[in-house]
C-alpha cells in the first residue's frame, strides 16, 4: 500500500454477467489530476462511481488515505462522502430548492453547519464562480453551464479532499462547455485533487498530471500528457487518440 490519497487494488466489478471492470490499479496522489479517457463503455463511469461508494464491487480494494476502505463490506459511505465529491452530466439538482439552498442542504444536515455559516461559506463560493447572483434562483431558471456549475458548488461546499468528475459536460450545449471546463482549470490550478473522466481531449492535455486510457475495463497505458499524446505506447491508444483529434 503506498501513501497516495486514493488507491485503488485490482478492482473488478460486474453486471450480471458482464464484466465492466477488469482489475483496474490506480493511484492517485494528493494535489494531483488525473484524467480517464477512453471509448464509451470502457469502464470510467463505473470505476468513479465506485470510488465514490455508490457501487459496490466484486473483487478488490478502494481506499483513502490508506486508512479508510470504500471497498469494505461495512464501509462508513458517509465519511467516505464528506471526503469525496462526485458530479455528474446530469446536474441533479433539486428542482423545488433555489440555489442556495441546494448548495447548503448537505453541509447543514451531513455536517451539522449552522444555516448562517452554510449560508456564508456557499456565497463565497458561488461568487467565486460568478454565480453570486444567482443564489436565490431556482434550477430552471439557469442555464445549462450555470446549472453544471451549481452541481460543482454544492460538491465543494462538503469541502472534499478529491473530487470525480464523470463527463461534466457531456449534457451541454457547445457553447456552454467552456464555463464548466473553466472552474475545474481553477479546481486544478487551486490544488485540488481531481480524477476526471471526459471526452474533451484538448482540455485534458492542457490540465492533467497523468492521463490513463482505459480499454475495456483495464487501464491499457498511464502517462503525463505529452508522453500519452505525443508518444503512446498502444496501438490502441494511438487509435482513440487519433480518432480524438487531439492535437
Amino acid at each position: 500500500m503506498t501513501s497516495a490519497l486514493l488507491h485503488v487494488d485490482s478492482v473488478h466489478k460486474a453486471y450480471g454477467s458482464n464484466p465492466v471492470l477488469r482489475g483496474i490499479d490506480l493511484t492517485v496522489d494528493a494535489h494531483e489530476v488525473v484524467v480517464l479517457v477512453g471509448a464509451s463503455g470502457s469502464g470510467k463511469s463505473t470505476l468513479l462511481r465506485c470510488i465514490n461508494g455508490l457501487e459496490t464491487i466484486d473483487a478488490g480494494r478502494i481506499m483513502l488515505d490508506g486508512v479508510l476502505e470504500v471497498s469494505a463490506p461495512d464501509a462508513d459511505l458517509d465519511s467516505v462522502r464528506k471526503r469525496v465529491g462526485i458530479v455528474f452530466q446530469s446536474f441533479n439538482l433539486f428542482p423545488h430548492l433555489s440555489v442556495l439552498d441546494n448548495v447548503t442542504l448537505a453541509p447543514r444536515k451531513v455536517l451539522r453547519v449552522p444555516r448562517a455559516k452554510a449560508e456564508f461559506s456557499a456565497r463565497e463560493l458561488l461568487s467565486r464562480f460568478g454565480l453570486g447572483d444567482k443564489a436565490e434562483s431556482f434550477p430552471d431558471r439557469l442555464s445549462g453551464g450555470q446549472q453544471q456549475r451549481v452541481a460543482i458548488v454544492r460538491a465543494l461546499a462538503m469541502d472534499p479532499d478529491l473530487m470525480l468528475f464523470d463527463e461534466i459536460t457531456s449534457a451541454l450545449d457547445p457553447q456552454l462547455v467552456g464555463e464548466v471546463l473553466d472552474v475545474v482549470r481553477e479546481l486544478s490550478e487551486s490544488g485540488m485533487t481531481l480524477v476526471m473522466a471526459t471526452h474533451e481531449m484538448t482540455f485534458a492535455r492542457e490540465v492533467a498530471h497523468r492521463i490513463c486510457f482505459l480499454e475495456a475495463g483495464a487501464v491499457l497505458e498511464q502517462g503525463p500528457p505529452e508522453q500519452m499524446f505525443d508518444h503512446p505506447v498502444h496501438d490502441r491508444t494511438r487509435e482513440f487518440l487519433t480518432r480524438s483529434r487531439v492535437r
